[in-house]
Order: structure tokens, then C-alpha cells, then sequence
């Protein structure tokens, strides 16, 4: 039982009267299907080297100067990773002048075009414009509430609160599964916190009480539990708000919970710290490759193994084999890669002058990893469909197409032609089959938040030594009156 069709490579007559030699065929043809399959490098690998190496500024050039490699069709993907790094790099302006130029982006992409959608079908789900998760897209709005609050910017901080709240209100009318993403509890504390350090109580005390309900909501696949300082701010807004029955109530769910009343928080000094922890999970290609014939299922087994069958291969050479075979369906579906943070909690100290210092220990409010995987796991099941209705279509065109050239060519060079275009139509079939692996890889894997009160003065911020962590210089000495409030950011690796 042959594996492959026979690869003749002598002179054979061609019905037009003339010789073919077929071997410069199969040179040419092996070039074209291989072209695009080699390594190319990561971009995301050198920006994290550059974070690594304490140069946010170094990565944000090589997002800057990978902008043309980001493509038209990834052009959100491409204001979200620049965000990100401008951000790191503590120019918070310039951070936020992309990431509007990303929102408008989303905004243009609610209209697709009918013939990108026909060439992703034909080929590939990189052929989409990229819109971004839906927590990517919060995220945006996230990422500018916290460069206009660390720049002091405050009405323009709530702006963005506003649009946070607005964008998931609409995520929550349009998405009917109960337990499906939502709503964003670390969204919404935040913007709390925003809305309380602006004097607007009430609507902080409504921003906490949903930020509560939705990390209750989610607990069970968001691996993050309820912050335990998200609970002292409900009690301490509810009884500024005179809330009674809601401070009861928060009271008998919280018995073991300490907390200080609004007024006696007045005259000191206020301090948030962002946190963000290691590196976003990756997304990488899982292939499943279907024979139709006999001996496509011997050459698959040979070729990946029963063990192999769900991971990456060589993609060169099985665009060579399996186009020479003709008898394979590939099927390409993404999978996540994670890459956890080995830092469970940061501690930053604030030393005053003169005085104790403050030390404040952070905790978990955001998993960016466990959101990867639940946006992914809720769309599975369209993308396999798609992804098998699409491998089947290229499957028949390359048939066809096989079949029309080898009748075109006659009997004396219909198998020679039919061998050569099989192998370039059904090879591209194999070759082009790629998952979409796009996703906002300048985010961490989780965020880590952390605020406290402390006497209006002068302090050095001095971050902990047992792991490595990237602040910004502006940021390591603090000078903060009654009332004021400071905004750190921090980003921690691995």
C-alpha cells in the first residue's frame, strides 16, 4: 500500500508534442507551498526582554517600529500593545493619544466587510480585522482611567469610568449565557475608587456593590477572589451614604472585616497601587489532521503519532507530504499557552521623612490568564465548526481544481499535470490552515491592586526586592497633601 503517489522525475511527452521535465516543477512548487512556513521572530519575545532588562522604552520602540508588521487588519491589536508599553514606559499622554486612536478603531470594526469575511473562509481567521476580546476591549477604557488619574487628570479619569460603565452594560444586554463573561469586576472596582477619590461617593458606593456581585458571579472559573479591601469600602460608603439597611447587610456578611469611617479618612493622604504580574498567556496553533483515505491514515500515524496529533509539527514538510498524498484535511484551532506569574503578592513600602513606614501588600483582582481562556472556551464550538466547514471547502476547490487540470491536459500528461497542481492546490489547503493566534500580549497575566490611607507628607516608595519590578522613576518619590491621591504602577516578571 503506497503512501504517496510515485514522484516521477523523468522527460515525459506532453500532449502539445513537446517534453516537460517534471523535476524543476516540483523544485519550484515545494519553494512556493514552503514559502511563509519559517520561523520568523517573536516580537512579543523581544519586548519582553527589553521589560526583563528594565527598558519599557526600548519595548515601546519595537512595537513602534513592528507597526507596519502589525498589518491594516490588526491595527487595534497593534494601539492596544503600544498602549500598554507607552504606558510602561510612564509617558501616559502619548498612551493615551493611541489607545483613543484603538477605540475609534473598534468602533469602525462593529462594520465588517463582507469580502474579508470570504477571504478568511478561504483561508484563514487571520484574514479577520481584529477586534479584540471583549475584556480586551474594557481594558482599554482601564488602561486610560489609570494614565489620567496618574497624571492628575481626574475629570477626564471619570470620563472613562463612564465609558467602563456604558461598555459593560452593553456586554451585559447582549449576552445571554449566565455564567459567560459579563460583566468585569476588577472594571468596575476601579472605577470606584475613581468615583470616591473624586468626592463622588454615591455613585462609588454603586461601583463597588457591582464590583462585589460580579467577582461573587465569577469566582469559580475568574480563580480570584472577592479583594478583601473591596469589602471595607462598601462599609465605609454605605455608612457615608447613610445607608443603613446596605451597611446591615454588609455588616452580617463581613462580621470579621476592620474599617474607618470617611470622616476620619478625610484629612489623610491616599495611595493606589496597580500591580501588573508577569506575562499574558499566548495563544499557539493545534492542529487535527483528518485522512480520508487509507493510506492517508497510515502516512498521518508515520508522520504525528496518536500522541502528537494535537501539536505543532513541522508545517513545511507536512505541506510537502500531505499535498503529494492529496488525502489530508487539516483543521487549525488556537489554544492557550498559559504563562503564569510566580508572585502571589507584592509589597510596596512608603518611607516617610520621618515616621513608620507604610507597607502595603497587594492582592489579586484581575486574572487576564483565566479571562483568555474563558473568552477562547465560550467561542470554541463556532470556531471548530468554521474551522471544519473551511478545511472541507479548500479541500473540494483543490479536488477540482486537480481534476479540471488533469482532464485539460489529456491522457498522455493529465497524471504528470494532475500530480503537480494537486500538490500546489492541496499542499496551499494544508499550508494556509492557521488558527487565529492575535491577542493583547503586552498585558500581564494577572493585576494586583492594593490602596491605603496614610499622613499627607514626603515619601520615597521602595518596591520589594524579592522579585523583579519596573517602576517608573517619576513615580519612586511621592509628595501628597490631605485629601490627595496618588496612582503607582508597577509591572512585575517573570
Amino acid at each position: 500500500m503506497s503512501l504517496l503517489a510515485s514522484s516521477p522525475t523523468a522527460s515525459v511527452p506532453a500532449r502539445w508534442g513537446f517534453f516537460i521535465s517534471t523535476q524543476p516543477y516540483f523544485v519550484l512548487l515545494a519553494f512556493v507551498l514552503l514559502a511563509g512556513c519559517g520561523p520568523s521572530v517573536n516580537r512579543y519575545v523581544l519586548i519582553e526582554t527589553s521589560l526583563a532588562a528594565h527598558n519599557p522604552k526600548g519595548a515601546d520602540a519595537i512595537v513602534q517600529s513592528a507597526e507596519k508588521e502589525y498589518g491594516e487588519k490588526s491595527r487595534l491589536l497593534y494601539g492596544m500593545d503600544r498602549g500598554m508599553t507607552l504606558q510602561l514606559a510612564g509617558d501616559y499622554q502619548q498612551s493615551n493619544t493611541v489607545l483613543e486612536a484603538a477605540e475609534e478603531e473598534l468602533d469602525r470594526l462593529y462594520t465588517r466587510r463582507i469580502r474579508t469575511e470570504t477571504l478568511a473562509f478561504m483561508t484563514n481567521d487571520t484574514a479577520l480585522f481584529y477586534e479584540g476580546e471583549p475584556y480586551e476591549q474594557v481594558l482599554i477604557n482601564v488602561l486610560k482611567a489609570l494614565n489620567y488619574a496618574v497624571l492628575g487628570q481626574w475629570q477626564d479619569a471619570l470620563v472613562e469610568a463612564r465609558r467602563i460603565d456604558h461598555r459593560l452594560n452593553v456586554l451585559s444586554d447582549r449576552t445571554t449565557e449566565k455564567n459567560a463573561y459579563r460583566d468585569d469586576g476588577f472594571a468596575r472596582y476601579l472605577s470606584g475608587i475613581l468615583y470616591e477619590s473624586t468626592g463622588e461617593v454615591n455613585d462609588a458606593f454603586i461601583a463597588y456593590r457591582k464590583a462585589y456581585e460580579t467577582f461573587e458571579a465569577a469566582r469559580t472559573w475568574s480563580h480570584t477572589a472577592v479583594p478583601s479591601q473591596l469589602r471595607t469600602d462598601l462599609l465605609r460608603t454605605a455608612e457615608a451614604l447613610h445607608f443603613t439597611q446596605e451597611l446591615s447587610e454588609y455588616q452580617s456578611l463581613f462580621p470579621a472585616t476592620r474599617w474607618e469611617s470617611s470622616q476620619a479618612l478625610q484629612d489623610l493622604a491616599h495611595v493606589v497601587v496597580i500591580s501588573y504580574n508577569g506575562r499574558a498567556p499566548r495563544k499557539e496553533d493545534r492542529f487535527l489532521d483528518l485522512p480520508i483515505s487509507l493510506d492517508a491514515l497510515q502516512l498521518v500515524l508515520l508522520n504525528r503519532g496518536f500522541s502528537q496529533s494535537y501539536r505543532n509539527s513541522n508545517r513545511s514538510m507536512d505541506t510537502v507530504l500531505y499535498g503529494l498524498n492529496g488525502q489530508v484535511v487539516r483543521v487549525a484551532l488556537p489554544r492557550i499557552v498559559q504563562q503564569k506569574t510566580r508572585v502571589p503578592l507584592d509589597r510596596v513600602s512608603l518611607i516617610p521623612e520621618d515616621g513608620t513606614p507604610v507597607t502595603l501588600n497587594t492582592e489579586l483582582v484581575h486574572n487576564v490568564t483565566a479571562l483568555a481562556d474563558k473568552a477562547l472556551s465560550e467561542k470554541m464550538a463556532g470556531l471548530a465548526v468554521k474551522a471544519v466547514a473551511r478545511a472541507a471547502t479548500k479541500y473540494a476547490l483543490a479536488e477540482g481544481m486537480t481534476r479540471g487540470a488533469q482532464q485539460a491536459a489529456g491522457n498522455d500528461a493529465g497524471p504528470w499535470v494532475g500530480l503537480l497542481v494537486g500538490l500546489l492546490t492541496k499542499g496551499w489547503a494544508v499550508a494556509s490552515e492557521e488558527a487565529d493566534k492575535r491577542s493583547w500580549q503586552t498585558l500581564p497575566d494577572e493585576i494586583h491592586l492594593a490602596r491605603a490611607w496614610i499622613p499627607p507628607g514626603q515619601y520615597r516608595v521602595q518596591i520589594s526586592e524579592s522579585h523583579d519590578a519596573l517602576l517608573p522613576e517619576a513615580m519612586r518619590n511621592l509628595s501628597l497633601g490631605p485629601g490627595e491621591t496618588a496612582v503607582l504602577i508597577q509591572r512585575v516578571l517573570p
